[in-house]
């Protein structure tokens, strides 16, 4: 029988190929993640007070700066034979280091091994979504404030129903998306807790500091109970991508809007051409195949989740190797998410108004509920209000788009945007993940010096 030779064994050539999968290629984007890993590994192991010691301090500094050569190579490749990131970066090391790269997987599994490395890419990504996030409000915020009381109909089930603005439209978006890096935030926090050490599941015989590899790698806190640790892999990732999910719906309800309000028969907004295709037939087109592939992504999103949750909802305690395909879930989860938001900011950046076609579709009926509520205030009864107005919606013939507009002056309404708040919220945003975006890079230049 043919077997192929791997570092862990001889397997059967479609054995190896069905069990490492897109391994070879999702590994690409973990190999820096696995060399901070083992980097923050191996300097606990030269700290671990036993006699004689499993790596010396000179032996991880050694390791410390082929891993950081390693990490900085563009051409290092994860064959198939290597089955993983992992074996890969261990058979560098022992290529060049010769015994001294055996030791490196001392008291770890490939378990807490690719849930650290997970962990550690999940926490970068998520740093850059939630900047992304506040560029796609940012740019929905500036919008609205450029067009604040451009008068905009107000609608519910699709029919005109109220005066509205242009920039109650932006910011209310921009609002929404905001909104999404609490479910962001929750994901981070669940992701910021370290498994190292947690070996298979079951822990080593070895006096590890767990802390100490938490505390290198930059995370909140370790994973304390080991079997826990082990189960939280596809946890993880499954919250990812639930917050991806409700970040992904909500990019999908503001591309709809701008689908609709783009079209011929509304004209509200005019989509940069740039971000338009045309057809091969009709030379006069102009399409939102962007926006339209914006809700197709948003689909397949949700999609991503169910699939991670439906792995994981049968599966008995303890690693499972059906957890290996939530890696390839997740990292196309947060692809899709982050190329959305930053086509979707260049979209807003780019659009324009028609304040002319925005002003002609106001109608009577749009201006009904602030005449009944004009009556209210004079004393009229609310229900009687309501049947005169609606019986009379002809008096309304001569009602003004911006006086509507200017009237509602509370909070959030047409005349009560207040859109320092918002940019202050953007800029504290932005500011609390580039601070943690720093200390993380710093955490990577002390474990993989240049």
């Amino acid at each position: 029988m043919k077997t192929e030779k791997t570092i862990t064994g001889e397997v059967d050539p479609d054995v190896l190929a069905y069990t490492v999968g897109d391994d070879p290629v999702l590994d690409r984007s973990l190999v820096l993640w696995d060399c901070l890993g083992t980097a923050a590994h191996v300097t606990m192991l030269s700290e671990m007070p036993v006699d004689p010691p499993v790596v010396t301090k000179d032996e991880a500094a050694r390791v410390r700066a082929a891993l950081a050569a390693v990490a900085r190579d563009p051409s290092f490749e994860v064959r198939e034979q290597d089955q993983d990131v992992h074996m890969a970066v261990e058979t560098r090391l022992t290529d060049e280091l010769g015994d001294l790269g055996r030791k490196i997987h001392t008291g770890r599994s490939r378990n807490d091994q690719v849930a650290v490395d997970v962990r550690l890419h999940i926490k970068d990504e998520l740093l850059g979504v939630e900047g992304e996030v506040c560029d796609l409000a940012a740019a929905l915020v500036a919008f609205g404030r450029a067009h604040d009381r451009v008068p905009l109909v107000g609608r519910t089930h699709l029919q005109p129903a109220m005066p509205s603005s242009v920039g109650v439209w932006a910011t209310g978006h921009a609002e929404m998306i905001l909104d999404q890096l609490a479910n962001l935030e929750a994901a981070y926090k669940i992701n910021d807790m370290c498994p190292l050490g947690s070996a298979a599941g079951y822990g080593v015989p070895l006096p590890l500091d767990r802390q100490r590899t938490s505390d290198l790698l930059g995370f909140a806190r370790p994973l304390h109970n080991v079997f826990g640790a082990s189960m939280a892999r596809g946890e993880d990732e499954a919250a990812l991508l639930s917050a991806l999910a409700q970040l992904m719906a909500a990019l999908s309800r503001l591309a709809e809007d701008m689908i609709l309000f783009s079209m011929p028969e509304f004209a509200y907004f005019k989509l940069p051409r740039a971000y338009c295709t045309g057809s091969s037939i009709m030379p006069q087109k102009y399409n939102p195949d962007v926006l339209e592939l914006v809700r197709s992504k948003t689909a397949q999103v949700l999609g991503l989740q169910t699939a991670a949750l439906s792995l994981l909802h049968a599966m008995p305690g303890g690693y499972n190797r059906d957890l290996q395909d939530c890696k390839g879930l997740y990292m196309k989860g947060l692809s899709i998410a982050r190329a959305t938001l930053r086509i979707l900011a260049k979209m807003v950046q780019g659009m324009e108004i028609d304040e002319a076609a925005l002003r002609a579709g106001f109608i009577p009926g749009v201006f009904a509920t602030d005449a009944a509520l004009r009556q209210v205030a004079a004393g009229v009864p609310w229900r009687t209000a309501y049947h005169d107005v609606r019986d009379h919606l002809e008096r309304l013939s001569t009602e003004d788009p911006d006086a509507a507009v200017a009237a509602k002056t509370h909070m959030g309404a047409t005349a009560g945007l207040d859109y320092e708040g918002y940019e202050a919220r953007i800029a504290s945003c932005r500011a609390a993940a580039s601070a943690r975006s720093e200390a993380f890079q710093a955490r990577i230049s002390e474990l993989l010096p240049s």
